[in-house]
């Protein structure tokens, strides 16, 4: 192969790549994890870690517009109870005010945009309250 067919050779393979553009995640490259999955009744602060799963790693900044914690793993859902975030002091945690009326199954419902990529995350992530 000579010199110069090397060089269109590569020339056309660096096109090719800047047409197609960085990789982009999709949803189901993120998910939220429990920090912890038994809390005590009452007044309680769920903390979640929105982790991207091709790295480990957890992800700040991402935007939470749609939250709901209820009872359905014990077949009560529509017994849910007001949810609202809280800050954090982690990057990539996301914590949520909320009361806990029974002890027993709670499902936490979030869905998240993250910054730079399409498409939404939603996670269903089911915890216990204990008395």
């Amino acid at each position: 192969m000579t010199s110069s067919t090397l060089m269109r050779a590569l020339g056309a393979a660096l096109f090719g790549l800047a047409l197609v553009g960085p990789a982009r995640a999709e949803p189901k490259d993120y998910e939220f994890q429990l920090v912890q999955r038994e809390l005590k009744m009452g007044e309680a602060v769920v903390a979640v870690r929105l982790v991207d799963k091709r790295s480990g790693k957890a992800v700040p900044d991402a935007v939470i517009f749609a939250k709901r914690i209820d009872m359905a793993p014990d077949g009560m859902p529509t017994m849910d109870s007001p949810i609202e975030q809280v800050s954090s002091t982690e990057p990539g945690v996301y914590q949520f005010k909320t009361r806990l009326m029974m002890a027993g199954g709670w499902q936490l419902s979030l869905g998240a945009k993250v910054q730079g990529e399409e498409g939404t995350v939603e996670n269903k992530l089911v915890l216990k309250a204990t008395q």
